[in-house]
């Protein structure tokens, strides 16, 4: 019976960034279950964990020795390497000797239609102890965060200073080095509340020895205890707590035995807007607010601490007196801010840098103000919103100015809602300041307001334009500007709001108001195009259809969401599948027919079939140009489907390159008439599989 052993590697390293830690834990486990692969060893279970000290995998079951590996080298080709004799030559002789393997032991393969000289090499698996310290280096060195640090030799670089390592292959010690550090079987406890050294026997013991020294090295389990903890709270409190899914995340990975406690704060800075409040909880202390049966704040948050101290008062009343601090703040700027209306702050943009050679922040707010009253002249639709898009556009960027806005950025727009409400604008044009920055981040809400919708997709696309002009081109992982993002979010906004907006005319309207060269502007079309097609092969379309999508229509995002999903719904069925065949095979004459007439004269006609598929032409033209008016894409394709019939029993019949030069011509203008038909949803031929 072959030994089987349990394997542990812990990698203590002073607080990594709560946001690295998610992503860590999964790469770990990926680069370890490939290396181990690679090196032919078996394995059961394969876990990683994690807290801020610490990344632990914990392999269960792997043999003593390595599997058998056989590799096969291709060689020179066989009638080189054996004569017609079947003797084998001096490459034959020499390829066998490279390899270490017989001549009769050569085998034959072919490649492209060539046959080659195939050897098969048998490496005996060696122990597997033996090659495990090099797989653990590769896991370590490959683990390249975000960000990363140098620490005593240059050459070695982390996350944070690497301070321990603990390495068993079953109750042995494995050893190997990392930079200074060596392996060993000595982890450490809690910071606070566990011992300095531990010694751990065996990897069955790691976790129980952990869990006495209150570390939950599981980030599930400390999520279970977290969670349980604060739901105690949520009795005791009345209320519930905003559990938001990224504030969880970033706690459970901040400690490694999380101690939930309850805290408060005055009830009159209930009066200052709630997402003041829950900003300061959140994104500045990590604390999670307590709210009502109604949804109302209350005076109560909920934070999570890593030590259960002896008297948790001190623990509460120390961040009550932090967050009593951040509030003050806050009431001092909402107060202040307040002193002068919204609209008189609009003059102090002038003094606010967008970007060196881009101007300021005043000529961006004005800039995308008259883009967006210019999109509602051209856009029937949104004429009856041109005074709202008037005034929401003049004070869209004025809340940058303000004391809130600069102390907790992330309020922009929010500030501008609120003040401009306390100024005594309508309710709509507030919503429409708002709602212009949504969505702020993946999964944020998106703009409700039809008024939001458009202030806020101009001012995207106003940014790509703009930072296109300067060379301010996203590189590889370097977007400084946001620039995906913003190209994203203009399809979220049109797709969520059902806006059908032209965007070539409002980025040639962009780029002439900033006077951008037409090489700027090619280029923010290359790139927006690129972004529209990723986020329709994310929604579930094959490369076939975001393709044909963006080729037909790229510049109405709306509608090629709505070819694409009448083209999902009918791909399979054979009625498509023939219509996309006879638009191919058209496409195919054409392309190699050369010069011909484009008038089509029936007088040349000498087969039934060719004046059969003229009159279906014919008769299908102006309803085909009528469904297309109205955007009605699965119609327009059942009418082209009609053409399918005629043009297959037009090849079958016809002889399309006649020797008679006017007969040829007639017949290839005959079927371009044909392809210009396909040609209004696509080429078809971009789905032929």
């Amino acid at each position: 019976m072959t030994e089987i052993r349990d394997f542990l590697l812990e990698i203590g390293t002073e607080e990594i960034p709560a946001r690295f830690m998610p992503w860590a834990i999964e790469e770990s486990r990926r680069l370890f279950l490939e290396a181990l692969d690679e090196a032919c060893i078996e394995h059961e279970e394969v876990s990683t964990y994690g807290t801020p000290r610490r990344l632990a995998i914990l392999a269960k079951g792997l043999p003593a020795r390595q599997g058998d590996r056989v590799e096969e080298y291709r060689g020179p080709l066989w009638d080189q390497a054996f004569d017609a004799t079947g003797n084998p030559t001096k490459a034959a002789i020499g390829f066998a000797k490279s390899k270490k393997v017989q001549i009769d032991d050569l085998k034959s393969t072919i490649v492209n239609g060539q046959e080659y000289v195939l050897a098969e090499v048998r490496q005996e698996g060696k122990e597997t102890v033996s090659g495990l310290p090099g797989i653990c280096l590769e896991v370590i060195r490959r683990l390249v965060f975000p960000k990363n640090m140098f620490w005593e030799d240059p050459s070695i670089r982390y996350a944070r200073p690497i301070r321990w390592l603990v390495a068993l292959w079953g109750e042995d010690v494995l050893p190997f080095r990392f930079g200074s550090i060596s392996t060993g079987r000595v982890t450490r406890g809690h910071r606070f509340m566990g011992d300095r050294q531990l010694e751990i026997a065996a990897p069955r013991n790691y976790m129980d020895i952990l869990f006495a020294n209150c570390v939950i090295v599981d980030p599930a389990k400390r999520r279970e205890k977290m969670l349980t903890s604060i739901s105690v709270l949520e009795k005791e409190l009345g209320g519930k707590a905003d559990l938001d899914a990224e504030l969880v995340e970033e706690n459970l990975f901040l400690v490694e035995f999380p101690v939930p406690f309850t805290g408060n704060f005055d009830r009159a800075f209930l009066d200052i807007p709630q997402e003041v409040l829950t900003t300061s909880m959140k994104h500045h202390q990590k604390y999670f607010p307590v709210r009502d049966r109604a949804g109302n704040l209350m005076p109560h948050f909920i934070g999570i601490s890593n030590n259960q101290a002896t008297s948790m008062n001190t623990v509460r009343e120390g961040n009550e007196r932090v967050l009593r601090a951040r509030l003050s703040d806050a009431d001092f700027f909402w107060k202040e801010d307040q002193k002068k209306p919204l609209a008189e702050k609009v003059d102090d943009l002038k003094a606010v840098v967008y970007q060196e050679r881009l101007g300021s922040v005043y000529d961006k707010a004005m800039r995308v103000r008259q883009a967006a009253l210019d999109l509602a002249d051209r856009v029937p639709s949104l004429s009856t919103c041109k005074p709202l898009l008037d005034r929401a556009g003049y004070l869209s960027k004025a809340d940058q100015v303000t004391g809130m806005v600069f102390e907790f950025p992330e309020l922009k727009g929010i500030m501008g809602r609120e003040y401009a409400l306390k100024n005594g604008e309508e309710a709509d044009v507030a919503q429409a300041i708002y709602e212009q920055v949504l969505p702020r981040f993946s999964g944020d809400a998106l703009p409700k307001t039809v008024a939001g919708a458009v202030l806020g997709l101009v001012d995207r696309a106003d940014s790509l334009v703009s930072c296109f002009k300067v060379g301010l081109v996203p590189t590889g992982s370097q977007d400084p500007y946001a620039l995906r993002r913003a190209a994203r979010n203009i399809n979220e906004i049109l797709w969520s709001s059902d806006l059908d907006i032209d965007l070539e005319p409002l980025f040639a309207q962009l780029a002439k108001a900033i006077e951008a060269p037409e090489e700027a502007l090619r280029q923010v079309r290359d790139f927006y195009t690129q972004r529209l097609q990723v986020q329709l092969r994310e929604r579930g379309y094959s490369f076939g259809l975001a393709a044909l999508g963006v080729q037909l229509m790229w510049n109405r995002p709306f509608q090629v969401q709505r070819i694409l999903s009448s083209y999902a719904s009918v791909q399979g069925e054979a009625w498509f599948k023939a219509l996309v065949t006879a638009a191919v095979r058209v496409k195919n004459i054409l392309s190699k027919a050369g010069d011909f007439p484009k008038e089509v004269i029936s007088g040349h006609f000498r087969e039934e079939e060719e004046q059969a598929l003229f009159d279906t032409v014919s008769s299908l033209r102006p309803s085909v140009e009528a469904a297309l008016k109205r955007s009605a894409w699965q119609e327009v394709t059942e009418l082209l489907f009609k053409l399918e019939p005629d043009v297959t029993r037009f090849f079958d019949k016809v002889l399309v390159m006649d020797e008679d030069p006017a007969v040829r011509g007639n017949r290839l203008s005959l079927l371009d008439q044909c392809n210009e038909l396909f040609k209004s949803v696509g080429d078809l031929g971009i789905l032929k599989e």
